[in-house]
């Protein structure tokens, strides 16, 4: 069987190339055995990722022991929880950057494989996107979710952490309480423990077929997480050996992505998820939108209540039987498709068994009729996102006045002063990609608009939230108000309609007005680095 890296291995003119591969410690029987790259995105700084290390040893010993040779790289990764408010315009360019750093590293060593440790926000679609661009077998080994923290004896986690600085600038939590939250927030190694956007993309990317079964749920303290690892090292050998057949152009199709936005909404997850699989399609050549989701979300019912949405988190998950026991669920309107377990979707659903009957609800008896992901469209946007099923019922459909600000700084502080009220819509824009550039997270906004009490504002943006986001908080809004999108016409007191369960944004200005105010808008100066206008460059 010819491998790619072969080409390495055997032609004279590749000799001082064996030079260099011996010098790395390879010996004559390793020029035999098929190469497989090894991304890893450990480091010290993200919670989630701390661990990663030891979970690409285990790996890279699963690689020998099926008789190939591993070899390893850094790839970097962002903590969007600590990037968030203080300089997050980097985090959705590095995503794209990791799949152009994996890109590099297989193809300039001809590679035949590769197996990616990852687990948080923008690393495993980055991943996911190098998977669908190379199309050569490759295995995502998710690092896991983080276990709940404990304060007054209730589950808490980073979400509870943004939402107690509303708290603070409110009066309504002491420092020593908040103090407390700070320290059991995060207690363990672990992607953050909620249904948040590194947890939901470790779902989809076992629903995708790219990683094995269970390996979204299992938290990362446990010692199942060191199995999988070992066992995706050896699963990555018997991909390559089996030749073209689990290639991920084979295992990530259309009907593949099908399933895996019918589970997204099944399970309520993050809006971010939208963003992440397009642009992971996009890669194979396969053609999904907003619309794609709304439309499978209208006939999906949402069977799990995970925080932000709800009280259980990810542990409640695993416990009661996974991504496997919700695709039973669902068994009946799977699309079959192949996965890196080499077992079909269907045959996964059916092994699956539900072991919480409230954590994983029937679909007679769902939280929502309806699946986590609504599009709204109107004279406001020609499409935008919103999770509803994290929406408090009395705001699924809301008109109020508008207050506009065009950085996170500016409303924190109008927050801080008494300058929001009960029933206004909280406008937050040029925070696309092109306008902040970047397309940060506010989180910091929405968690202090929920931490201070407020129970009927909105926030609308172009820019995106976070997984932790609940509320009514609309995102994505395109087009974004950089390149005149109608959000770059509201002012203070416009007044804007929300209903979401008709997908409607609306402001109550004629075309020609918005038309008029966006022809004259003024674009506010933004401190950028190269990277940034590069960013800004290519999406506009």
């Amino acid at each position: 069987m010819l491998m790619k890296s072969d080409i390495l291995k055997t032609p004279v003119e590749t000799m001082p190339h064996r030079s260099l591969l011996r010098a790395s410690g390879l010996v004559d029987s390793d020029f035999k055995k098929p190469f497989i790259g090894v991304a890893n995105s450990y480091n010290n700084i993200i919670p989630g990722h701390i661990h990663l290390d030891i979970l690409t040893k285990e790996v890279m010993r699963g690689i020998r022991d099926a008789g190939g040779v591993p070899f390893v790289w850094g790839v970097p990764g962002v903590c969007d929880g600590v990037a968030m408010y203080a300089e997050m315009r980097l985090s959705l360019p590095s995503r794209d950057h990791i799949a152009d750093n994996i890109e590099i590293m297989v193809l300039s060593h001809s590679l035949d494989g590769w197996v990616g440790v990852t687990n948080c926000d923008k690393i495993t679609p980055g991943m996911l996107m190098a998977a669908g661009r190379l199309d050569l077998p490759a295995i995502m080994v998710t690092g896991g979710p983080m276990k709940a923290g404990k304060h007054n004896h209730e589950n808490i986690d980073l979400i509870t952490g943004f939402e107690a600085v509303g708290r603070i600038k409110k009066g309504t939590i002491s420092e020593k309480e908040a103090y407390e939250i700070e320290c059991a927030a995060c207690p363990t190694a672990g992607s953050c423990a909620g249904l948040f956007t590194a947890n939901s993309m470790a779902c989809m990317t076992e629903v995708l077929g790219m990683s094995l079964t269970g390996c979204a749920t299992t938290l990362a303290v446990d010692p199942k997480k060191k199995e999988q690892a070992y066992k995706s090292g050896k699963q990555i050998v018997e991909l390559i050996m089996a030749g073209e057949e689990y290639k991920p152009s084979n295992i990530m199709t259309k009907e593949a992505f099908e399933n895996a936005i019918l589970v997204d909404n099944a399970i309520g997850g993050s809006s971010n998820v939208v963003l992440h699989l397009i642009a992971i399609a996009k890669e194979l050549g396969i053609d999904i939108s907003e619309d794609d989701f709304d439309r499978i979300s209208r006939i999906t019912p949402n069977v799990c209540h995970i925080r932000p949405a709800g009280p259980y988190v990810m542990e409640d998950v695993d416990r009661a039987g996974g991504m496997s026991a919700v695709l039973n669920r669902f068994a009946d309107r799977l699309n079959d498709e192949k996965t890196v377990n080499k077992k079909s979707v269907q045959d996964i659903a059916k092994e699956g068994k539900v072991l919480d009957e409230e954590v994983i609800r029937s679909l007679e008896n769902p939280y929502y009729p309806e699946g986590g992901v609504a599009c709204l469209k109107g004279n406001l946007a020609k499409t935008s996102v919103v999770k509803q099923t994290a929406v408090p019922s009395e705001m699924l459909v809301h008109t109020g006045p508008a207050k506009v600000f065009e950085s996170e700084s500016t409303m924190l502080e109008a927050l801080e002063t008494g300058k929001i009220e009960e029933g206004d819509v909280v406008v937050l824009r040029y925070m696309g990609q092109a306008g902040a550039p970047g397309m940060p997270e506010m989180l910091s906004p929405t968690s202090a608009i929920k931490g201070a009490g407020f129970k009927r504002v909105a926030l609308i943006t172009d820019g995106r939230f976070s997984g932790g986001t609940a509320g009514p908080c609309i995102g994505h809004i395109e087009p974004e108000a950089y390149v005149g999108g109608s959000i770059a016409a509201v002012k203070d007191g416009d007044i804007i309609e929300i209903d979401i369960p008709n997908r409607v944004l609306n402001i109550q200005l004629s075309d020609l007005e918005i038309s008029d105010r966006v022809k004259n808008r003024k674009i506010p100066e933004r401190e950028m680095t190269p990277l940034m206008r590069k960013f800004r460059k290519s999406t506009v």
